[in-house]
């Protein structure tokens, strides 16, 4: 036997079953009958020489080989997508699709920039899909996602990255907080301080881990929240502050709902990276938009630096 001989439609019955949970659903999703589907994982498996699958507790369970196999499945997809990409190019004319992901932080200047890519190449498709850190590099890993828009580039993934632009990170609060139109605040301020902080996964959550550890201030988690908007809503009506990316909170510090506490060591300022996995080579419409984004992308990020000063 020969894994080697496994046919398209064997790896593809093989993942919508661990995908969908079922040989039932499976079969519903690839429009067959679940007979076909059992037939097409028999063969898979007798070709793998081990079970792919295994039944515990009344759950379909992928082994360890099942994993390796779905792995390659995620590839060859990913391998044929980018074919008819590249000979969509070929053929002529501004073509393709991108699928885009963005951190929820950058969702407040991504789809400005976006736009401005469309409307240089109006006959590239784009899909966009917002989430996490963590949401965002798993689908990276699973070809999911051909570009990635995040702040620190992952050392876990082989990925290339390009700056498109610096993304500086704030402590907000409520016009009439304590603190607010204070200078040079020291860090030890804060410990008492309650804080509305994002969930773990996410990429501000992790620099003001790194920043609090730096500056050996501990202060109270008040409220987690997975919602940025909901932070700052939260934050106006005072129940506490937060660290959060000054691009999130321009609007509101613009028209006077929140205001930047001017701690020392603030802002911490990173960079906004275009993403995308660096063992797959970017078809023609995928490297138009990272160009475009290397190139312009700085043009639509909102200037907050300015508050209450730049260092």
């Amino acid at each position: 036997m020969d894994l080697r001989q496994a046919t398209l439609r064997q790896l593809r019955a093989f993942q919508a079953v661990v995908k969908t949970g079922s040989v039932t659903k499976a079969a519903q999703a690839l429009h067959v009958t679940p007979p076909a589907v059992t037939m097409q994982l028999q063969q898979l498996q007798d070709l793998a020489a081990m079970p792919l699958l295994e039944r515990h507790g009344g759950e379909t369970v992928v082994t360890d080989a099942g994993h390796e196999v779905l792995s390659a499945v995620e590839r060859i997809e990913a391998a044929l997508n980018d074919a008819v990409a590249v000979l969509s190019s070929l053929a002529g004319g501004d073509k393709g699709t991108v699928s885009i992901g963005v951190v929820s932080t950058a969702k407040y200047f991504a789809p400005q920039a976006l736009a401005g890519f469309r409307r240089l190449h109006p006959g590239i498709a784009l899909k966009l899909t917002v989430g996490n850190r963590a949401e965002i590099l798993r689908g990276l890993e699973h070809y999911e996602i051909d570009v990635a828009i995040m702040g620190r580039p992952p050392v876990e993934l082989d990925v290339e990255a390009s700056v498109i632009g610096d993304h500086p990170h704030l402590i907000v609060a409520p016009p009439d907080h304590r603190l607010a139109g204070q200078r040079d605040i020291p860090p030890r301020l804060l410990a008492e301080e309650t804080f509305l902080v994002r969930e773990p996964g996410s990429g501000t959550r992790n620099l003001m881990e790194r920043f609090f550890a730096r500056t050996h201030v501990a202060p109270p988690i008040g409220m987690q929240i997975d919602s940025n908007e909901t932070i700052k809503q939260a934050v106006i009506a005072c129940l506490g502050i937060s660290f959060i990316s000054g691009h999130t909170v321009g609007a509101e510090l613009a028209d006077g709902r929140l205001v930047a506490l001017d701690v020392k060591g603030l802002p911490v300022v990173r960079q906004w990276h275009v993403v995308h996995l660096g063992q797959r080579r970017p078809v023609p419409a995928c490297r138009a938009l990272i160009d475009f984004l290397v190139e312009h992308a700085g043009s639509f990020l909102p200037d907050v630096l300015p508050q209450p000063r730049r260092r």
